[in-house]
C-alpha cells in the first residue's frame, strides 16, 4: 500500500472550504470537475456508513463506483471526512480530508490518499506513483476557496 499526505494553509474560513467536500454536487465539482454524478445509495444518521454512487469522467470514459463514508467529524473548529472506494477492481483507495480552523479567516487543510493494489501485477504500477495528484488537488482547493472569498 502507498500513502501520500500534503497540507496547506488556505485563506478562507473553515466552513467555506468544507462546503466543497461535504456539500452539493455543484460545490464538489468546483474542486473535482471529473465527478459528474454523486447519488446517495444508503444514508445513515451518523453519516459514517453512508454510500454514494459516483460517476467519474476520465477523457471520454465514465467510470462508476460506490464511495463509502468511513469517518466523519463536523465541529466548528475541526472537520474530517474519510471515504473509501474500489477502483476498477484493482485498487482500494481512501481519501481523507482534514480541516482545522486556524482563525476566523484561515484554515489548515490536510489531504491523505492511500492506494492498496488488489492484484499482484498492479503493485508494479504503484512503484512509479508520485504525490503529483495530491499536490495538484490541495493547490486546486486553495485556489478555488480563496477565489470565492475574494469575490
Amino acid at each position: 500500500m502507498k500513502a501520500w499526505t500534503k497540507s496547506i494553509a488556505i485563506n478562507a474560513p473553515i466552513e467555506d472550504v468544507w462546503k466543497f467536500l461535504d456539500g452539493s454536487l455543484a460545490e464538489m465539482q468546483k474542486i473535482m470537475p471529473q465527478v459528474v454524478e454523486n447519488k446517495p445509495v444508503k444514508i445513515t444518521e451518523e453519516v459514517v456508513g453512508s454510500v454514494y454512487r459516483q460517476k467519474y469522467k476520465e477523457g471520454k470514459r465514465i467510470a462508476e463506483y460506490d464511495v463509502e463514508t468511513l469517518e466523519y467529524t463536523n465541529t466548528p473548529d475541526k472537520k474530517k471526512l474519510k471515504v473509501g472506494f474500489t477502483l476498477a477492481n484493482m485498487f482500494e483507495i481512501t481519501a481523507f480530508y482534514e480541516l482545522y480552523k486556524i482563525n476566523e479567516k484561515e484554515t489548515s487543510f490536510t489531504y491523505t490518499v492511500t492506494n492498496h493494489p488488489l492484484k499482484w501485477f498492479v503493485k508494479l504500477f504503484l512503484m512509479f506513483a508520485t504525490d503529483k495528484v495530491v499536490v495538484e488537488f490541495i493547490a486546486r482547493v486553495k485556489k478555488v476557496a480563496e477565489a470565492e472569498i475574494s469575490r
